[in-house]
């Protein structure tokens, strides 16, 4: 029987071609055995590998990603909007490789897949370890706390640690303790779509047909340009989803074509199909383009007779991962772009000259200033405006609900849908971009009835529902950048201050002052959505 049988995929963590440093020579001794040689990890080795990975990759890019990036600007064939925002993400991993703002905004769910070889020996809870080292980047760095714990089934509690995280660790062979660490943020997240599906979705014409509708339903909310990745098969949902994980981060690139020799591999002939196809919609680069996808990752697993599992899913333009390991000679860790200017051209692009809008005035003559332009136009807000997200919105509905009145806050000023990272010392923000604005649509016509959420500002598409409160209500929405968070923090906040609902954190609300935050329009008072033509 092929020995490929016994294999697990989630323990092939492969290094070939990457460039590791080593980080720490300490923590780590040789002993012997019944005359085997083994490595002895301590507890701070594993603290210490996990505690850098998790500071690194919010703050800098794997190499392979920015050259990806950078080849968007060379594109002949690229829109101007696909080369605005390319320059854009380069500006800011830039700003975020100086270690104060990170990547975005959301510093995500921490997860860490290891490999165990088995000549390394630990005697202590190997999780603890990992873990601690997560919590202590999380609390002594500029990022955000994203993990909610639930204390019934409807109430939950800020861990403000950013624990618990996702541990994966198996066992192997060898000489060494591998790792795969990564950081994923709710926008990705939530574009993870699972299909159960049968026998028939196994030809060429249903499967594409699906995965089509699939990468529709995906949109633009989680900062593309994309890394796609496509599942086809499992032995279980479960076994299939972790495997769309490996796909988006790039850890399962090591599988081959379809030979007849494997019962996991990549489908190179469907990958390329599918390029071509978010290349047409043209949807790309989240407000019209090309560069939808940076590339797509199409894996076929062995399945059980009775189901053909398919999941979609996405690594966003803050694709934070980083493999690592520890041998007898240390700590090492993959080495990431410290120097990510050097992506960026000299030479500036002939964009579109964006319109300012004024914020600080009547909220009836900044949406008559807004009702002028035409749909995709680019403008700078300057002015006030009111940050709240989900929590926050369910708060305002419920005082509503049971008597209370709009708050004012929301009538008078657009509102920005995010949740910031920590505020660094010496600056009046952290990194602030914008969250997915579709978790926001069930309160769009309630709201704006009673004349809150005129203006609105996200990331990415909305639904029929948000369209037509705008038509009746005359609201608007516009699209801010994804993936912008630490150029947005940096530059163009200029005041932040709490207004409602201390007590949620970064899910509270606030107003914050902006000096030309960049923005298009997306959905006017008349009806017209930029985003009509692809979903």
């Amino acid at each position: 029987m092929d020995n490929f049988f016994y294999k697990d995929i989630y323990k092939v963590l492969n290094f070939n071609g990457i460039e590791f440093e080593n980080v720490s020579e300490n923590f780590v001794s040789i002993d012997k055995a019944f005359g085997k040689k083994l490595i002895k990890v301590e507890y701070n080795a594993l603290n210490e590998i996990s505690k850098k990975a998790f500071e690194d990759i919010n703050f800098f890019f794997q190499k392979s990603h920015l050259k990806k990036l950078s080849t968007i600007l060379k594109d002949d064939k690229a829109s101007q909007n696909d080369k605005f925002v390319a320059r854009k993400l380069l500006q800011n991993a830039i700003i975020a490789s100086s270690s104060v703002f990170p990547i975005c905004q959301d510093t995500g769910t921490s997860t860490i897949i290891g490999e165990k070889g088995n000549s390394i020996i630990t005697d202590y809870d190997e999780k603890e370890a990992l873990s601690r080292g997560i919590a202590q980047t999380y609390t002594k760095k500029s990022l955000r706390y994203s993990q909610l714990i639930p204390s019934s089934l409807y109430d939950e509690t800020n861990s403000k640690t950013n624990l618990p995280a996702q541990i994966d660790l198996y066992s192997g062979k060898g000489d060494k303790y591998k790792f795969l660490f990564s950081a994923k943020g709710g926008g990705s997240s939530n574009k993870t779509f699972f299909f159960t599906e049968n026998k028939s979705v196994l030809n060429d014409k249903n499967l594409f047909e699906l995965l089509k509708t699939g990468i529709r339903k995906i949109g633009t909310a989680a900062c593309p340009p994309y890394h796609v990745g496509i599942v086809v098969g499992g032995t279980s949902p479960e076994m299939n989803l972790k495997t769309l994980k490996l796909a988006t981060s790039g850890a399962l690139d090591y599988l081959k074509n379809q030979d007849g020799s494997f019962i996991a591999f990549r489908d190179k002939e469907m990958e390329d199909k599918i390029s071509s196809f978010t290349e047409e919609i043209g949807m790309g680069a989240q407000y019209g383009g090309k560069y939808f996808a940076l590339d797509n990752r199409i894996i076929r697993l062995t399945r059980h007779g009775a189901s053909v599992f398919v999941s979609i899913g996405v690594g966003c333009y803050a694709h934070r991962n980083q493999y690592g390991y520890i041998s007898e000679n240390g700590i090492f860790l993959e080495k990431l772009e410290k120097n990510p200017a050097q992506y960026l051209p000299d030479e500036d692009i002939n964009f579109e000259e964006p319109v300012k809008i004024d914020l600080n005035q009547p909220m009836e003559k900044i949406c008559a200033a807004l009702s002028k332009l035409k749909i995709k136009t680019p403008v700078l807000l300057n002015g006030e405006i009111i940050v709240a997200r989900d929590i926050a919105h369910a708060k305002i509905k419920k005082i509503i609900d049971n008597g209370g009145n709009m708050p004012d806050y929301f009538k008078n000023h657009p509102v920005y849908y995010a949740g910031p990272a920590k505020i660094p010392e010496g600056f009046p923000s952290g990194s602030f971009g914008p969250t997915t604005s579709a978790r926001m649509d069930s309160y769009v016509l309630e709201f704006q009835k009673l004349m809150g959420s005129m203006i609105m500002i996200g990331k990415g598409n909305r639904s029929d529902i948000v369209r037509e409160s705008c038509m009746k209500n005359k609201g608007f929405y516009l699209g801010a950048i994804g993936g912008t968070a630490a150029i947005v923090g940096k530059e163009s906040i200029k005041k932040v201050e709490v207004v409602d609902f201390e007590e949620l954190g970064m899910e509270a609300v606030f107003k914050i002052t902006v000096h030309n935050f960049p923005a298009f329009l997306i959905t006017d008072d008349k009806g017209n959505d930029f985003f009509d033509s692809f979903l």
